[in-house]
């Protein structure tokens, strides 16, 4: 039996999220306890992520407090933490994924398609802006910050015709009511690691490590390792209008297949997507095929006169 404690962003998902972890450990004989803590993503609510320090913002402040002991491991929705972690920190766990779809939220239109010509959606992120204009072009489309409670309230408000928000959230926090549509992938193509759970902690804290064990999920692992390796790989974050999604085959065993995005912030290209296919069985093959499919976007990307940074040197990262 260890005593833990869990550093976690105090909204209502985030604390939803710890509670879940404490409940899984305290279940394996641990004693475990919260720490709620306010980072700079969650103050910092009238400009765009790409604009003020792209996800790091949301895990920071939870970093520090396991670099200082203040706390023994953090639980992160994994969408949000950075591609590549701090010296000294390591993603020791990534729990089964949930929904990883996006959900249409309007009190008024049942449907994206509903929705007349210059209607207002809210979304915080590139990857949906450019998505919802190639399903949409003649939508009018606003940026949104805040929990899931705070942007529920701006659209009830009138502020906007209809949201967009990832499903697991809504359903984490019994809101699936509000749901009137789910996104398939073929509309809009989830985020890298989206609906996963990811635990943070100190690369010398092995006894963490263990006790984080009977939490892992390996499948879903491997899909968010080539996913967050397609991501990192570009040299992209949130401030790159980039999708990525991996999926193991129902009929071939260990064959993982990884669809990737990437839309035009300006409207000037067409979405271009990729996909590929690989027999992933560890971390290593997962992050192959990440590599590669990074390599074939980036090179449709260019022949389509899109433009993506240069391939950086990608080193051996035992974050994943």
């Amino acid at each position: 039996m260890k005593r833990l404690i869990i550093a976690t962003r105090e909204s209502r998902l985030a604390w939803w999220q710890a509670q879940y972890v404490q409940t899984l450990l305290c279940e394996q004989g641990h004693q475990v306890s919260l720490l709620g803590m306010t980072t700079q993503g969650d103050q910092i609510q009238d400009r765009p992520l790409s604009q003020v320090g792209g996800k790091s913002l949301f895990v920071k402040e939870l970093e520090m407090a396991l670099q200082e002991g203040h706390a023994d491991l953090a639980v992160h929705s994994l969408k949000d933490v950075p591609m590549t972690l701090p010296r000294g920190m390591t993603l020791a766990c990534v729990m089964q994924r949930d929904d990883p779809l996006d959900a249409w939220v309007s009190p008024r239109y049942a449907t994206l398609n509903d929705l007349p010509s210059g209607a207002v959606v809210g979304t915080s992120s590139l990857r949906r802006m450019v998505m919802l204009r190639a399903l949409r072009p003649d939508l009018q489309i606003e940026p949104l910050r805040g929990n899931v409670d705070t942007r529920l309230r701006k659209l009830d408000e009138g502020v906007f015709d209809g949201i967009v928000l990832a499903a697991v959230g809504l359903n984490r926090l019994g809101l699936q009511a509000r749901i009137r549509e789910v996104f398939e992938p073929q509309r809009m193509l989830p985020a890298a690691a989206q609906g996963a759970l990811g635990i943070e902690v100190r690369c010398d804290r092995t006894d963490v490590m263990d006790a984080l064990i009977p939490l892992a999920h390996h499948a879903t692992w491997l899909a968010v390792a080539a996913e967050r390796a397609l991501i990192r790989a570009l040299g992209a974050g949130c401030s790159a209008p980039l999708a990525a999604f991996a999926t193991f085959s129902t009929f071939q065993q260990d064959v993982l297949t990884l669809d990737a995005v990437w839309g035009d912030p300006e409207g000037l290209v067409d979405l271009v997507r990729v996909q590929q296919s690989a027999t992933v069985t560890a971390q290593a093959s997962a992050e192959a095929l990440g590599h590669s499919t990074a390599h074939l976007l980036r090179l449709r990307v260019l022949a389509e006169g899109g433009i993506l940074p240069d391939m950086p040197n990608v080193p051996d990262d035992p974050v994943l």
